[in-house]
C-alpha cells in the first residue's frame, strides 16, 4: 500500500515535469532526510531531496530568548535547521551568488521538505583521496573556500525563490548544548556514573569562556558541518568552484575557526597535525587582519569543544540507538580531542577529562 508521503512525493515530481524519472535510493546518514537519484530522459540526473517535516523538533525563532529555545527542544536551542527545506534553498542560493558550488535549486515545495537539485556527482573528497586525487590539493582547495566566505560580512537573513531563512548566531547558549550531550550520553555508552554535581559545576565553569569566545568571534557564514563527505571535487570547474558543497542547511554565523575544525579534525578520516598545521598557515596567510595567536588559541578550544560534541550527540547517541557503525569513529575523534587539551590554556579541561573520564573509558 502506498503512503501518504509516497503519494505527495509523487504528486510533486509529476508537477515539476520529473514523472517519467527513474528513481535511484542513495544511502543516507543519520539525518532524518532521504536522497534519490533521478535518472532522466538523455541520461542527465538530479537528485530528490525528502526531508519530512514533522520528523523533526521545531527551529529557532529568530527573536526567541534563551529560555523559549530551550522549552523548544534541542534544534530551537542548537540552532539547527531541522533540515528545513527552506533553509537549503535559500542557503545554496547565497553560496551560489558568491561563485560557490552549491547545487541548483530545480524545484522545491518548502512547506513538503520536497526538493529536487543539481546532481553533483559521488567525487566525495573521502572518496577520492589518496586513490584518484591528491589530498594536499583537495584540501588547499577547501581552505580557499573558507576564505572565499569569509570575505564579507554575511547577510542577516536569506533570500531565494519566495523563500527565507534568517542567518542565526552560533552562540553560547547553541554552544553549550551541543557540548554538554556528551554528559549526557558518554556515561551510558562506557558504564560510568552519571556526572556528579561538583563535576558538572566545574565542566561548565571550564568550558564558558569558550562558548562565550566563540559567540564573540561569530562574525563569517559558516557551513557548520565543513568535511571530507560533503565536500564534492569538481575539476573541471575553475578556482573555488572546484569544490561542491552539500549539506549546509545547518549554516549560521559563526567564529571563523569553526568550518575549520570540522575540515581539520574530521572525524570520519585521519588528517595529519602536519596536515592541519600548513591549512591553518596557507588560511592565516589569506587573511592577515586575524590576530594569529588569539585564532589558533579560538582554533583549539573550539575544536574541543565540537569534538565533545560530536562524541556525545552524534557517536555515543547513535550507537546507543543502534547504530553499531559510529563507534569506528570514535577513537580518532579522541585522539583529537586529547591534541587539542595539549594546549596549556586548556589544562584544566584537560585535569577534568583525566579525573572524570580516565583512558579506559574513552573507547
Amino acid at each position: 500500500m502506498t503512503s501518504e508521503r509516497e503519494v505527495l512525493k509523487d504528486d510533486f515530481l509529476q508537477a515539476a515535469g520529473f514523472a517519467g524519472a527513474r528513481r535511484e535510493l542513495l544511502s543516507g546518514d543519520a539525518s532524518t532526510r532521504q536522497y534519490e537519484r533521478l535518472y532522466l530522459e538523455g541520461g542527465s540526473s538530479l537528485i530528490f531531496m525528502d526531508q519530512p517535516p514533522a520528523v523533526e523538533s521545531v527551529v529557532c525563532p529568530p527573536e526567541a530568548t534563551p529560555a523559549e529555545r530551550l522549552a523548544l527542544g534541542y534544534n530551537a536551542a542548537a540552532r539547527l535547521a531541522a533540515g528545513s527545506v527552506a533553509a537549503f534553498v535559500t542557503t545554496a542560493a547565497h553560496l551560489r551568488g558568491r561563485g560557490l558550488s552549491a547545487p541548483r535549486v530545480v524545484a522545491h515545495y518548502v512547506d513538503a521538505g520536497l526538493a529536487v537539485l543539481e546532481d553533483l556527482g559521488d567525487g566525495l573528497f573521502a572518496n577520492l583521496i589518496p586513490h584518484t586525487a591528491p589530498e594536499l590539493e583537495l584540501y588547499e582547495a577547501a581552505v580557499d573556500v573558507q576564505v572565499a566566505l569569509q570575505a564579507e560580512p554575511p547577510p542577516l537573513v536569506l533570500e531565494a525563490d519566495g523563500a527565507r531563512w534568517p542567518l542565526l548566531t552560533y552562540d553560547a547558549l547553541a554552544l553549550k548544548i551541543a557540548t554538554e550531550t556528551f554528559l549526557e550520553w558518554w556515561p551510558k555508552l562506557v558504564g560510568l556514573p552519571a556526572f556528579g554535581e561538583a563535576a558538572l559545576a566545574e565542566w561548565d565553569a571550564l568550558w564558558a569562556p569558550v562558548w562565550v569566545r566563540g559567540e564573540a568571534g561569530a562574525s563569517v557564514f559558516t557551513h557548520r558541518d565543513y568535511h571530507a563527505q560533503n565536500l564534492l571535487w569538481l575539476p573541471d570547474r575553475d578556482a573555488v568552484g572546484r569544490v561542491g558543497l552539500l549539506d549546509f542547511q545547518d549554516a549560521l554565523r559563526a567564529h571563523p575557526a569553526w568550518d575549520l575544525t570540522h575540515l581539520l579534525q574530521d572525524a570520519r578520516r585521519d588528517v595529519s597535525p602536519d596536515l592541519e598545521t600548513a591549512m591553518l598557515e596557507r588560511f592565516l596567510a589569506a587573511r592577515p587582519e586575524l590576530d594569529r595567536a588569539v585564532f589558533l588559541a579560538d582554533y583549539r578550544a573550539l575544536a574541543a569543544s565540537n569534538a565533545v560534541r560530536i562524541l556525545g550527540r552524534v557517536f555515543a547517541r547513535q550507537v546507543l540507538l543502534g547504530r553499531p557503525q559510529y563507534r569506528q569513529f570514535m577513537p580518532r575523534t579522541w585522539r583529537y580531542l586529547e591534541r587539542n587539551l595539549e594546549d596549556p590554556a586548556m589544562a584544566g579541561l584537560k585535569a577534568w577529562f583525566d579525573r572524570h573520564v580516565p583512558p579506559g573509558y574513552r573507547a
